[in-house]
C-alpha cells in the first residue's frame, strides 16, 4: 500500500480514471520542478527539483504509477512541450548530456515505488535506504550517459559531486515526511489493511 492507495476509489472505472489522473498530475509536477533550475558554469547538468520529484512520486504513487508518470513526463518533453529543465523540449534533450539522468527517472521511480509498496517508507532508516537507492539509480544512468560528453577525469566533478549536498537534503526531507505521514495516518504497518 502506498499513499495513493489510501484514497483510491473502489469501482474499476474510477480506478482507471484515478490512475490516469495521478500519472498526468505527476508528469505536471515533474515539469514544474524542472523549472526550478540553477545552471552551473562548469557543468552541463543543472541543479533542479526533479530528483526530489522522482523519489517522492515513486514513494507516493508506487512502482507502476510512479514510473508511468516519469514516462509521461519524458514523452511530453520529447513531443515538444517545454517540460525539461529550463523550459527545454524535444528529443535532442534526451540525446544530450542530461539524457541519462532523465531516463534514470523511470527506473528510480519504479525502484522507490516498489520498495514503498513493501513498506520501506514507514520508518526513517528504511526510507533513507530507499531514497539513496533511487538517487543512485538516477546518478548511475546520468553518469554513464554524461561520460559520452565529458572527459573521464572530470566526470564526477561535473556530474555527481556538486549535487550531493542537495541529494542529502532531499533524502533527509523525505525521511522525515514519509514515515511522519504514515504515523499521522496511524498506518506504519504495511500489512495492516483498514
Amino acid at each position: 500500500m502506498t499513499y495513493a492507495d489510501i484514497v483510491r476509489p473502489q469501482s474499476k472505472a474510477n480506478i482507471i480514471i484515478y490512475n490516469i489522473s495521478l500519472v498526468i498530475g505527476g508528469s505536471i509536477l515533474m515539469a514544474l520542478l524542472a523549472q526550478l533550475t540553477v545552471r552551473l558554469p562548469f557543468s552541463p547538468v543543472p541543479i533542479t527539483g526533479q530528483t526530489f520529484g522522482v523519489l517522492l512520486l515513486g514513494a507516493l504513487f508506487g512502482s507502476r504509477r510512479g514510473s508511468a508518470a516519469m514516462l509521461a513526463y519524458i514523452l511530453e518533453g520529447v513531443a515538444g512541450l517545454p517540460v525539461f529543465a529550463g523550459g527545454l523540449a524535444g528529443p535532442a534533450v534526451l540525446a544530450g548530456p542530461t539524457g541519462g539522468y532523465i531516463l534514470g527517472f523511470v527506473f528510480a521511480a519504479y525502484g522507490v515505488g516498489y520498495l514503498a509498496e513493501q513498506g520501506w517508507d514507514r520508518r526513517m532508516i528504511s526510507t533513507v535506504a530507499m531514497m539513496v537507492m533511487g538517487t543512485g539509480i538516477i546518478y548511475l544512468g546520468g553518469l554513464f550517459w554524461l561520460s559520452q560528453f565529458v572527459p573521464g577525469e572530470q566526470l564526477l566533478n561535473v556530474g555527481l559531486f556538486p549535487f550531493l549536498p542537495g541529494a542529502v537534503i532531499k533524502i533527509a526531507l523525505a525521511a522525515i515526511l514519509l514515515p511522519g505521514g504514515w504515523k499521522l495516518l496511524g498506518r506504519r504497518d504495511p500489512t495492516r489493511v483498514e
